[in-house]
């Protein structure tokens, strides 16, 4: 009978707040830019140069900590963290070790029977972001881009109560969603602004001490994680059943290949030579400030869905799709409030919106269209003055660029035609064109009128009223 093993996975999360600014200067800290144009001596090292902390950050950690019922640490420090690497321009980091921001926190995830559980976050710390390495193969060269050095970070530590890769992903599908609810950053993976290490061991069943662990690095999306999680698994159990020992190392995922390998012996924080750092003072977090932050904490996704389904009365599954993004969330109310109409709202932003962001390749957080431009839509086609044909494809263009609907209709002349004698003239001329459809209809074939209604919505070049349309065909007929 072969063994039985339990996975133990615990995370370090590495988010890039939404400062304007880096966390120790005044350079920007925005995505893209020439390489180290966002650029000065604090940032890239110089001697002598002093780091002044950012208020922001702070309060960011702070409001990150409170959503996932962290103690806060309101008189913190900062330490320094010792490496040499060529992106790290000053041969330190600053960092939290001793007295980090924020302790003692969880975040409650659905398991993957359908259950609770809670999943301990051992600390939140603040600290600065090295630069990028940029490798030109061609060349056979290394270059160094110091845009990203000092961009402010927090670490989020979890403790190692993950079972599973699925129980990874609502973990950190979680987490991400508090952190754009918040503001506190945008967690796209694909910019590097939300990164995932993973800490992995496997134990036979049973077992009450843990494994020995390897640190996974070049997570970029929750797949690669999810892929990541069995890759090692499965490496771990090879080895063990084998007969041979899991050593304590950092990894490199390799996604496109499917496999890991080993990038070096896994350091202690005995290792980096921490010390308190001696350039900046102890952040003292007074009750009043810590008060300040708690009072500007907004509703997070799962009050809003519990909202949504009372306040709005539209089912569990819609509120779920769209508390999904904080994007399609303001949208959402935002456009309720303007036309009073939530059930179309919401079918609007559920069908239309996410086809079109599927076809496009894009996220909710790309949407660019106003509430009010929605609204205006919706209204128009209650309203009779356009069809819903005709108000799918100004949507298309609303979507695009956010073209006012109104001014669409007028100027592409797309405006329902409700004249009664003018629809009459024209179906009395499709009947009299097509009088094996109306012998059709007249023997009982009820799905013959459904092609004389498109026959006349192509002569009226789709602009009229399908209703108004169905009924006098149905009366001359």
């Amino acid at each position: 009978m072969s063994k039985q093993y339990e996975t133990v996975i615990g995370l370090e999360v590495h988010v890039e707040l939404a400062t304007k600014t880096k966390i120790f200067c005044g350079c920007s800290t925005a995505f893209g830019g020439a390489p180290n144009a966002h650029t000065c001596p604090v940032c890239t090292g110089m001697p002598g140069s002093l780091p002044v902390l950012n208020r922001q950050v702070v309060e960011y950690a702070a409001a990150v900590g409170l959503a996932t019922n962290c103690a806060i640490t309101q008189n913190c420090k900062f330490d320094r963290k010792n490496y040499f690497y060529p992106d790290n321009p000053q041969n330190y980091q600053i960092s939290q070790l001793y007295e980090p921001i924020c302790r003692d926190g969880f975040i409650e995830i659905e398991t993957e029977d359908g259950g609770k559980k809670n999943v301990g976050i051992h600390e939140i710390h603040m600290e600065e972001d090295a630069g990028k390495l940029v490798h030109d193969d061609w060349e056979e060269v290394s270059s160094v881009d110091f845009n990203r050095s000092g961009v402010p970070l927090i670490e989020i530590v979890s403790e190692p109560d993950m079972r599973s890769a699925a129980e990874v992903i609502a973990y950190l599908e979680k987490l991400r969603l508090i952190i754009q609810y918040l503001g506190a950053s945008d967690c796209k993976m694909n910019e590097g602004s939300m990164r995932a290490d993973v800490n992995l061991s496997v134990r036979e069943a049973g077992q009450e001490e843990y494994g020995t662990r390897t640190e996974m690095k070049n997570l970029n999306s929750f797949s690669a994680i999810a892929r990541a999680i069995e890759g090692e698994k499965n490496r771990q159990i090879d080895l063990i059943e084998s007969g041979e020992t899991v050593v304590q190392e950092t990894r490199r995922w390799d996604d496109a290949k499917g496999e890991s390998h080993a990038m070096r012996s896994k350091e202690d924080a005995k290792d980096y030579r921490y010390f308190p750092e001696p350039d900046l003072p102890p952040v003292i977090i007074s009750d009043e400030w810590l008060l300040e932050i708690k009072s500007r904490q907004p509703e997070l996704r799962t009050q809003k869905l519990e909202r949504y389904e009372r306040e709005y009365e539209i089912p569990r599954y819609d509120a779920e799709i769209l508390t999904n993004s904080k994007r399609m969330a303001d949208l959402f109310e935002a456009t309720v409030c303007l036309c009073g109409r939530p059930k179309k709202v919401s079918n609007w932003l559920m069908v239309e919106t996410m086809r079109l962001l599927k076809e496009h390749g894009m996220e909710p957080e790309d949407l660019r269209f106003s509430p009010e431009h929605l609204a205006d839509l919706i209204m128009l086609a209650d309203a009779g003055e356009i069809n819903s044909t005709v108000a799918k494809e100004v949507f298309e263009h609303v979507f695009a660029e956010d073209a006012d609907p109104k001014r669409y209709v007028q100027e592409h002349g797309l405006k329902t035609v409700n004249d009664e004698s003018a629809l009459r003239e024209t179906i009395a001329g499709v009947i009299a064109d097509n009088p094996q459809s109306v012998e059709d209809y007249r023997n009982g074939k009820e799905k013959a009128i459904g092609f004389l209604v498109g026959q006349t919505m192509k002569a009226m070049k789709g602009k009229a009223n399908p209703g108004m349309v169905n009924r006098i065909l149905k009366e001359l007929l």
